[in-house]
């Protein structure tokens, strides 16, 4: 895998853990590498697409957990 491909997961990565210092870090990463913008994007929507879903199970196992009804 080459650097460039390496950066854009990691954004995606940064993203999904709500990395601020992470996201920084990658994306002057991604800027030294000459990545252009619109594919770092790409790459934290697939990372936020990653968190959401994460978010919806855990507050889905939460309300199971506590016996309360979806809403």
């Amino acid at each position: 895998m080459d650097e460039r491909m390496k950066e854009l997961i990691a954004m995606g990565a940064a993203a999904a853990a709500n990395c601020h210092p992470c996201m920084d870090h990658h994306l002057a990463k991604c800027d030294e590498l000459g990545i252009p913008r619109d594919e770092v994007m790409e790459a934290v929507k697939v990372g936020l697409m990653v968190n959401h879903g994460a978010e919806q199970a855990i507050r889905k196992h939460t309300r199971e957990l506590l016996g309360e009804k979806d809403p």
